[in-house]
């Protein structure tokens, strides 16, 4: 259990890296972007976020 919550770790940061590296200025502005947006909305969009995550998670296992 430890290994594949280590794993799902690390894949989670090698794809929140593919923006800032391949376009750098496109991160910046949707960052920019994020911080302008209301708590609210950013809750939102983090639990519809995690629910497509534990439905692919729950489809894949």
């Amino acid at each position: 259990m430890g290994q594949d919550l280590l794993t799902a770790l690390a894949l989670m940061l090698v794809l929140e890296g593919i923006l800032p590296f391949v376009s750098p200025g496109t991160w910046r502005r949707t960052m920019l972007e994020l911080a302008r947006m209301d708590d609210r909305t950013i809750r939102m969009v983090g639990l519809g976020s995690m629910l497509v995550g534990a439905l692919l998670t729950w489809i894949v296992r």
